[in-house]
């Protein structure tokens, strides 16, 4: 069975920029070795992307934190994964969840058998949204989520946040 990674966010901004965090800054390591981990051809990589009118968006409104500003150092992935992203499969997302992603994966699923690992940032917003999205696109696929190379906006929204995907069929491990 094919096994999919799904790099959530790690991005400039959601590591040690606007939104950064130390428990973002803490799982880069980690989150660095699971791609290692992984042939290439298996991972797949979402940058969250904003433009310049952020601030009246929806979202904007709601986080008032200019960040991921398609073009700008805060967009890029981080530093210590960006090699690791080179003729990767990168999926630009303007909001939380991506159903681009999730048609994307359902394509492959239709033509093999595979499971889906999540890791990334941040766990109780862009993680949970499109491991959610994902099972409801493919209800019998296998989808997990390491959260030892997960960070949410604090440590109890990601413990929340990984409750939520239990609840919801997703392997927690």
């Amino acid at each position: 069975m094919r096994k999919i990674l799904v790099v959530v966010d790690m991005q400039k901004d959601f590591v040690d920029g606007a939104l950064g965090t130390k428990e973002a800054v803490s799982i880069v390591p980690k989150v660095v070795e699971k791609i290692k981990s992984y042939d290439k051809n298996d991972v797949i990589f979402t940058r969250d992307t904003h433009q310049t009118d952020y601030m009246q968006t929806q979202e904007g409104a709601n986080l008032p934190v200019e960040h991921c500003i398609e073009g700008t150092p805060g967009w890029e992935i981080d530093e210590n994964i960006k090699a690791l992203s080179e003729g990767a499969t990168i999926v630009d997302k303007p909001t939380f969840g991506s159903t681009k992603l999730a048609e994307m994966i359902k394509d492959i699923a239709a033509k093999e058998d595979i499971e889906i690992e999540l890791v990334g940032l941040c766990t109780d917003i862009c993680v949970v949204s499109n491991a959610l999205m994902l099972k409801a696109f493919m209800p019998e696929v296998p989808i997990s989520v390491d959260s030892s190379c997960c960070a949410g906006v604090t440590p109890d929204k990601h413990d929340a946040a990984l409750e939520t995907m239990r609840s919801c069929q997703i392997k927690v491990y």
